[in-house]
């Protein structure tokens, strides 16, 4: 019965992660051009029924520019995401299939990468490729493939001593056909779980390079933009600016972690013990 209440709940988590993502998503495209709308008439309303975010010092309101915002962020994340997957996937497979020295080589490069303050890497990336929404992708997919590809590596050594796949080395099948018949099926939880769990450090870095400055230009109504431009405000009083955008960021950072948590606790049940 509590396995089948944590499966459940599970299920409920991931569900409504899911929703919150498309609902946001869809939000931003709609709001996108009324989030640029300003009226100095309504300027540095607090929160109120009309504007339950308020507004800023141009008029804007901050329920909708905070939608839209988060809609950047999310898609941001969404494609680093899946091309620090791909690259965790291609490297951990790599390197427990291609020999002891491209082993060495990707296992050299994942502790190189590891070993570097991650915010300083992702910021000389994004920066050395000239910031903006190309520099942010770049740098976010370039830092956070390391622990996935470790547990991909580690996976595909486990599965290359067991017992079916030493049959089907000798009954003469190929390691391509290996591979992909005996080896993926198994590998596609992990690769799944490593994805989502992922995604909300891929938007909490993201904004936070860009509220550094490293990221997204000011014209964007990203999440750090408006975290950035609203800490010369906290003094005057506005908290609203900050607190709403920013407590909406870290409920779809901890969602997201919670529902990439149980459902791996709910494929691997061995690992909640570790």
């Amino acid at each position: 019965m509590k396995k089948m209440n944590g499966r459940i709940l599970t299920v409920v988590l991931f569900t409504a992660a899911v929703l919150f993502l498309a609902g946001i998503t869809i939000a931003g495209q709609i709001y996108a051009d009324e989030a640029m709308v300003t009226d100095f008439s309504r300027k540095n309303m607090p929160p109120c029924a009309e504007y339950i975010f308020g507004t800023d010092w141009m008029g804007r309101d901050m329920f909708i520019r905070t939608l839209t915002g988060l809609s950047m962020s999310i898609k941001i994340g969404l494609l680093t995401t899946g091309i620090s997957s791909v690259i965790a996937f291609v490297l951990g497979t790599m390197a427990a299939t291609m020999g002891k020295t491209v082993d060495a080589v990707i296992t050299w490069l994942i502790d190189l990468v590891m070993g570097i303050p991650h915010m300083l890497l992702l910021i000389l990336i994004s920066y050395a490729c000239g910031k903006g929404f190309q520099g942010v992708v770049i740098g976010v997919s370039l830092t956070h493939w390391t622990s996935l590809a470790r547990v991909i590596r580690g996976e595909v050594l486990q599965l290359k001593e067991a017992p079916y796949i030493k049959v089907a080395q000798k009954l003469g099948m190929g390691k391509v056909r290996i591979a992909w018949k005996h080896m993926v099926p198994h590998l596609l939880p992990q690769f799944l779980v490593g994805l989502i769990l992922l995604f909300p450090h891929a938007i909490l870095h993201e904004s936070s390079i860009t509220f550094l400055g490293f990221g997204l230009s000011p014209e964007q109504p990203a999440i750090g933009i408006i975290l950035s431009e609203s800490m010369k405000y906290l003094a005057m009083g506005r908290w609203w600016l900050a607190l709403f955008p920013g407590l909406l960021l870290v409920f779809t950072v901890v969602l997201f972690d919670v529902a990439g948590e149980s459902l791996r606790k709910m494929l691997d049940p061995s690992s909640a013990h570790k």
